[in-house]
This record gives structure tokens, C-alpha cells and sequence, in this order.
């Protein structure tokens, strides 16, 4: 019988231990796991994102920007690199006959960053400048190579 008592109180130990489950663990499990599931879908959209921007920027139109060449009336080719002279202009074309050939580039309509290295044709509008030869805010880029 002592046998059998025992076996009984360790039934009655486990199925007391059930009735006292509440259902605030369930609750408070429910809210970590939908809390880890927002931050999960932020940081993967925002990746997403950045990611498709990255996409976009690999391939380079072979002409950006305002196809108005009567407003731009100016245009110059070369080889575009960054850096302006002394704050004026952003980038610079690069062109047969030394560093006072350069033509120094602003454009607030295209993103010469893209075509950074490559030979380009440019139309803008040129500037009065100070310290650079040729200022020029871009209006419309081309592709030569």
C-alpha cells in the first residue's frame, strides 16, 4: 500500500502543478516573439533596400539628364574624375593638353558619380569662376565609351 500511496501523491503532484499554469507565460512569450518579429522585418526591409539602391546605381544610363541643348548651350568631353579646384565644382573633365584644359563640373539634374572614369560629353551652362578655368553646371551627360 505504501507503494500505491506514492504513486498517487506523484500523480496528484503533477496534474496540481497544471492547474496552477497560468496563461501569463503563454502571453508574455507571444509578445517576445512578435517583438523579434518586427526588429526581424525591419532590418530585412531596410537591407532590401539598401540593396536595390546598390542595383540601381551598377548599370549607367548612356544618357541622364535635361535633353535641352538650346538652355545648355556649352559642351566639352573628356575623361570625368572627382574633385573640383579651390570648392568650385565637384568634378572635373580631364582633356588633351594638360591640368588648364580641365573643365570643372557642378549639376544639380545629374549624378555625375556615376560616370566617374568614363569618357563623357557634357552640356551645360558655364559659370564665372574664380579659381577654376572652365566652370560648367551640367545639364546633360553622354556616354562616349
Amino acid at each position: 500500500m505504501d507503494d500505491q500511496k506514492k504513486s498517487d501523491t506523484v500523480i496528484r503532484d503533477l496534474d496540481s502543478n497544471k492547474n496552477k499554469l497560468s496563461a501569463q507565460p503563454f502571453f508574455i512569450v507571444l509578445v517576445l516573439v512578435i517583438f523579434v518579429g518586427v526588429i526581424i522585418g525591419f532590418f530585412a526591409s531596410t537591407f532590401l533596400a539598401k540593396s536595390q539602391i546598390t542595383s540601381q546605381n551598377i548599370t549607367t544610363q548612356k544618357t541622364a539628364g535635361i535633353a535641352d541643348k538650346k538652355t545648355f548651350k556649352d559642351k566639352a568631353e573628356g575623361t570625368l574624375k572627382e574633385g573640383g579646384v579651390d570648392g568650385e565644382g565637384n568634378f572635373h573633365l580631364v582633356r588633351p593638353g594638360g591640368e588648364s584644359q580641365n573643365v570643372y563640373l557642378t549639376s544639380s539634374t545629374v549624378d555625375l558619380s556615376q560616370y566617374v572614369g568614363k569618357k563623357v560629353r557634357v552640356w551645360g551652362e558655364t559659370f564665372q569662376a574664380e579659381k577654376a578655368g572652365w566652370l560648367m553646371d551640367v545639364g546633360l551627360v553622354e556616354v562616349l565609351q
